[in-house]
């Protein structure tokens, strides 16, 4: 039977909706796409481990890979050096691995030396191990935050099916620990610990790029206890790192932090593997000043929005996951595994009621750090900075609106 036309003219509209409402989505089949993926990345993990030789993967590649920086740092403070005496810091590292593409640097502030140290104490495969578990458990403890309604075993299985996550563990990085102490903070403020929150966000100066904009949230939402305990945190790490490494390392670190420039814009780490809104320019053909250039007034607009919407509304929880993705946006060195910071703002959304777009977009920017860097790599297309553009929008959205909030 023939659709009538007033049926063919709805079929585009019913065609959109399955995007804009994604009612597909739904709690059940949401959970049997997270279970599926937890088990796919504990897998995938798995298959790493078994397939090494002497803790090198099949691809030639050391176990953890940037956490051999973190853990020759430590080695060399152990051992009365410093991390930012280049030549010292590639021998560290080439005692355990020898890698084909270069050394890993180092160009965290002193206070993460703090963090270094101790690693140093330990081998290599040892002190991984004992990274990576503190980093997850850190990162559990804050999705519990995000996540109150749910018990430990669903969070659980959100955290192993998130893709960042995989890829934050298999890369050794700091991100989780930097994602649980920016969001725990920003959570626990919103919820009235200001305190603890602004002990946590002040813990969180080890990756400072990611902080620019919690000083104006906490002005702009009036949070006089969280911003004295932030600053409070992040003064007193600096002055023990200081005291126990030395003033010169401050030196040592704004001589080699330079160097993060000139990998920037030459594009040394790779365009695609970078996912900031710089990094996105660069990859479609911009030059660095245009690039720089709209890097900087996406990073103004994002700062006003968010201004503006805290004025108004406070530092509720919607306004603590809109930061989290402004941070995204406004840095121009951001990585792949960088983007387990959304896992918070998209845990915010999965458990409101659903309007308009915010599921379609919750699972892309879930998806995005599986696929952003083969899409890059191989079409030449950013999709994380777009992504988290919108769904920057979407939470600036709730906060400006009176919108459903969740039943207590």
């Amino acid at each position: 039977m023939l659709d009538s036309p007033s049926h063919q003219r709805n079929k585009p509209l019913m065609r959109w909706d399955l995007f804009r409402s994604a009612n597909w989505l739904h709690r059940e089949r949401t959970w049997d796409y997270l279970r599926f993926l937890a088990i796919l990345s504990c897998g995938l993990l798995l298959l790493q481990l078994g397939t090494s030789r002497g803790g090198v993967d099949r691809n030639g590649f050391l176990l953890g890979t940037d956490f051999l920086s973190f853990w020759s740092a430590g080695k060399l403070l152990v051992a009365g050096g410093s991390p930012y005496d280049v030549p010292a810091h590639i021998a560290m590292q080439r005692s355990v691995y020898v890698s084909d593409t270069g050394h890993l640097g180092y160009f965290y502030p002193p206070v993460f030396e703090l963090w270094s140290y101790p690693l140093g104490l330990l081998g290599y495969f040892p002190a991984l191990f004992v990274w990576t578990a503190a980093g997850l458990a850190a990162y559990v403890a804050a999705g519990r935050l995000w996540l109150g309604q749910l018990s430990l075993r669903a969070v659980l299985i959100a955290v192993a099916a998130f893709p960042a996550v995989l890829l934050t563990i298999t890369h050794g990085q700091t991100s989780l620990f930097v994602s649980a102490l920016l969001g725990g903070g920003l959570w626990l403020v919103a919820a009235g610990r200001k305190v603890l929150g602004g002990l946590l966000l002040g813990l969180a100066v080890i990756k400072p790029q990611f902080g620019v904009l919690i000083p104006l949230v906490l002005l702009a939402g009036r949070e006089w206890r969280a911003i004295f305990a932030a600053s409070a945190v992040a003064l007193l790490s600096a002055a023990l790192a200081t005291l126990c490494f030395g003033v010169d390392e401050w030196a040592r670190w704004l001589s080699v932090s330079g160097a993060v420039q000139s990998v920037m814009d030459s594009g040394t780490v790779g365009f695609a593997k970078m996912q900031s809104v710089f990094s996105g320019l660069r990859l479609l053909g911009a030059d660095v000043l245009t690039a720089y250039a709209v890097q900087g007034g996406v990073a103004l607009v994002v700062a006003a929005g968010l201004i503006l919407a805290v004025r108004r509304t406070g530092l509720t929880a919607e306004a603590a996951a809109a930061t989290l993705v402004g941070a995204l946006l406004t840095t121009p060195f951001l990585l792949d595994y960088d983007l387990v910071l959304l896992g918070f703002p998209i845990a915010l959304l999965a458990t409101r009621p659903s309007l308009p777009w915010e599921r379609i977009f919750c699972a892309l920017c879930f998806a995005a750090p599986a696929f952003a860097r083969a899409i890059g790599i191989h079409a030449g297309i950013p999709i994380a900075a777009p992504l988290a553009m919108f769904l920057f929008g979407l939470l600036i959205r709730r906060m400006i609106h009176d919108l459903p909030q969740p039943a207590s």
